[in-house]
């Protein structure tokens, strides 16, 4: 277990030095596979996707797969220490990527090299996957679609503090767009784009979603955008602002867009109807083998991979999610050893 954490250390540390951004992760892929070809794993790559499968693999069992991502976001304001260092202060272990998700992807790679000779009544399969930052075209997805079986379990690695996230929000993303008649400011002519996307961002504001989940939560709109007006003295004619929609199992993507239509000026523009509500049943035998570890379960705000599967997923992983995107970014060392011991723990005897 020493050496699987300290290997797993020194491999995040390493992907913490390179720039690996969405779409960019090609130094990172070769670290991962440097790094399982030193254990002895051979592995596969589509795209900048990293991929292996456990010695022995064999069609008659159903498979578990393990996923994380090696991309990150692009650097913010507001670092202090070197993004790219890698520096390492007592327990804490700084650098872009190193909670999300870094941290959770080394761990579930220390796991599987654990597991990788072992007699599973299941197949594991490892991705180390690209481009969930920015839900690109040739991430997961791109290898899940490439698979000549159904896997019956996904194990998504993001920040959860080694809690388990049964149950993660969809979302839409709205481009709105109001239209209005240009005029003279001066004057009482026109009608104002703006005040009538200020109309409709008022009531998406208020708006009280009913269908309330016992584990997501409300249904929560948000706008996050507005972009209007030409000149001081103009009446704007046309006012574009963004909506982020996180949606809860209760409404499908179709219906939370219709009720926005219905109660805004703008013509709503979705970005995707793709990016579904996902998860698990609370009596899946990982959800109860990891409440028999002394986990508890709760429902994500955040959209990560799980989005991606037709399979039942589960997402947990060391770190903190509120530390995702930030200036500083960080991860504990102890937090690292805690997740490589209870993914472990977590697979331990599971029949699927």
């Amino acid at each position: 277990m020493d050496t699987l954490t300290t290997e797993a250390i020194d491999l995040l540390r390493s992907m913490i030095r390179v720039q690996t951004f969405s779409g960019e992760e090609g130094p990172t892929a070769e670290l991962i596979s440097e790094y399982l070809l030193s254990k002895g794993i051979t592995t596969e790559r589509l795209h900048h996707n990293v991929i292996a499968k456990n010695k022995n693999w064999s069609a008659e069992k159903s498979t578990i797969i393990l996923n994380s991502h090696h991309d990150t976001v692009k650097i913010n304001n507001g670092w202090a220490r070197d993004p790219f260092g890698a520096e390492i202060d007592g327990d804490y272990l700084y650098g872009r990527g190193s909670n999300d998700a870094g941290g959770p992807l080394v761990s579930l790679i220390a796991t599987f090299v654990h597991y990788y000779e072992a007699e599973l009544p299941y197949n594991l399969m490892l991705i180390a996957s690209g481009e969930e930052e920015n839900f690109g075209p040739n991430g997961v997805s791109s290898v899940l679609a490439t698979l000549d079986f159904e896997p019956a379990l996904g194990i998504i690695g993001e920040p959860t503090e080694m809690h388990l996230a049964i149950a993660e929000k969809g979302l839409i993303v709205i481009d709105a767009t109001t239209t209005g008649k240009a005029g003279h400011a001066a004057r009482d002519t026109g009608i104002n784009a703006l005040y009538l996307a200020t109309e409709d961002i008022q009531w998406i504001k208020n708006q009280n979603w009913e269908k309330v989940s016992p584990v997501l939560g409300p249904v929560k709109t948000t706008v996050t955008q507005i972009e209007s007006g030409s000149q001081h003295n103009v009446v704007p004619d046309s006012c574009h602002y963004v909506i982020d929609c996180r949606v809860n199992e209760n409404y499908t993507l179709q219906e939370v867009l219709d009720i926005l239509d219905q109660h805004t000026h703008a013509e709503l523009q979705p970005r995707s109807l793709r990016w579904h509500p996902s998860g698990i049943s609370a009596d899946h035998p990982i959800v109860q083998r990891g409440k028999a570890i002394g986990r508890s379960v709760f429902g994500s705000p955040t959209l990560s991979d799980q989005v991606h599967y037709s399979c039942p997923t589960l997402k947990i992983g060391p770190g903190q999610s509120e530390r995702s995107h930030t200036a500083d970014e960080y991860i504990k060392l102890s937090e690292i050893e805690e997740g490589i011991k209870i993914y472990i723990e977590l697979l331990k005897g599971i029949s699927l």
